[in-house]
């Protein structure tokens, strides 16, 4: 019997993975194949390897258990071994009750995680907003039909204008039919930048024309768009990509609330 039949249901107990632990498959799976073959690593931990729990990196519990840290559908995982072999998913109790690991766990994984994220929002193919060489950088998955996306436009301006956060838009055909054939016409424009103002100052009398097709090319770009999209649990748009005060990575779904803009952006 599959392991993942036991892995599935331990995940789901454990309140620390939220809704991303349902499905233990992730595309990062074969990240991990290294230690999987670690001769070191429990037979245990290279079956759940195999099963799709990724970017493991060991810790010290303090006590017999191996501690593990790794990743499941974009969520930190903590598994431990016992002495003889078996292994639990889940989070320790100290004995006043209290979570343990869980700081530990989230650190050992965010970090590496935050910057392969990074990396592959910066190889996508993003329109830029505001300065080249703004401090701040933040990444939004933005259709051009979108309402909520030229909401979060419009928020930012006062930040882009004063030369303090470069917006990348990484556009995506999602919303409505013609949408992907506007966002060929911005990323097929001679300066897609000036294309991608156009439809967001006009947006509500129809925003850019429609490309008369999409290439393969940018049908690709799209398509890669999505797939990473939805690889970083965002099922709209806007979904939003920033660094925090620590480096690392916070996805925002939607448009941010007021109070939220200045986490996003930075300060004013």
């Amino acid at each position: 019997m599959s392991v993942r039949k036991f892995l599935i249901p331990a995940l789901i107990a454990v309140p620390a993975l939220a809704a991303g632990a349902y499905a233990i498959v992730s595309s990062n799976a074969g990240t991990s194949g290294k230690a999987a073959a670690d001769k070191d690593t429990p037979a245990v931990v290279q079956a759940l390897v195999r099963e799709g729990l990724a970017d493991l990196r060991p810790f010290d519990t303090g006590t017999e258990l191996r501690g593990f840290a790794g990743m499941a559908e974009q969520h930190p995982v903590a598994l431990y071994v016992l002495r003889d072999g078996t292994a639990i998913v889940g989070t320790r109790i100290d004995a006043d009750g209290k979570p343990m690991d869980v700081e530990r766990v989230s650190h050992l994984i965010a970090e590496p995680t935050s910057e392969a994220v990074w990396s592959k929002l910066a190889a996508s193919t993003w329109v830029q907003d505001g300065k080249a060489d703004a401090p701040r950088v933040v990444y939004t998955f933005s259709d051009p039909n979108c309402p909520y996306c030229n909401r979060f436009w419009e928020a930012a301006r006062p930040w882009v204008d004063s030369g303090k956060v470069q917006l990348r838009h990484i556009m995506v055909g999602v919303i409505k039919a013609d949408s992907s054939a506007k966002a060929a016409a911005i990323l097929g424009a001679p300066d897609p930048a000036a294309a991608l103002l156009q439809n967001e100052r006009h947006l509500a009398s129809g925003g850019i024309a429609p490309a008369p097709g999409v290439s393969p090319d940018i049908a690709r770009t799209l398509d890669a768009h999505q797939q990473l999209m939805t690889e970083l649990g965002f099922r709209g748009t806007p979904g939003i990509v920033y660094r925090d005060d620590e480096g690392l990575i916070q996805r925002v779904n939607g448009m941010p609330r007021p109070a939220a803009l200045a986490s996003v952006l930075g300060p004013r």
